[in-house]
């Protein structure tokens, strides 16, 4: 989670929500619950997501699926506004490369964020895609200057 403020970007939190043991239904239960608790203690007023992408396994793909219906349900739930991205997208934002490796994107959030050490690979996934959709809200007024995107780059 990111705060934003006049243009600057400032971390609030991040972490893991576990889904734990068991059958599909109560690991998605646990999602939903625990981001339900994000939520409530932390108050956000937008969410973004990363869209899936078809991956090598179908099951793992299906799986995060999944879990990522249950992270919109969580925001919708609560009234929030959802925005997707897709990796190109959030790299293309963060790094100025759409093909950029983990470890860049990892790099690149440090930096923006000012944090004191480099985050894990899932967190600097999510915060990534929340300074996208950072970047993205102030992209809207681009097209009045003459700029647009086009395939996730400003053009």
């Amino acid at each position: 989670m990111i705060e934003v403020r006049a243009g600057n970007l400032r971390y609030v939190t991040s972490g893991c929500v576990k889904s734990g043991q068991g059958d599909l239904a109560a690991r998605l239960k646990a999602i939903l619950e625990g981001l339900r608790e994000v939520i409530a203690a932390h108050a956000p007023v937008e969410v973004a997501v990363e869209k899936v992408f078809v991956n090598v396994n179908p099951q793992s793909t299906l799986a995060l699926g999944q879990a990522r219906g249950t992270a919109i349900c969580a925001a919708v739930i609560a009234g929030l506004p959802v925005a997707e991205y897709t990796a190109l997208q959030v790299k293309q934002s963060v790094v100025g490369n759409g093909h950029a490796a983990k470890e860049q994107v990892q790099h690149m959030v440090r930096r923006l964020l000012a944090l004191p050490g480099e985050p894990s690979a899932d967190a600097a996934d999510a915060l990534a895609c929340a300074i996208c959709h950072a970047h993205g809200s102030r992209l809207g007024e681009l097209p009045m200057r003459g700029l647009r995107m086009r395939k996730g780059r400003l053009v």
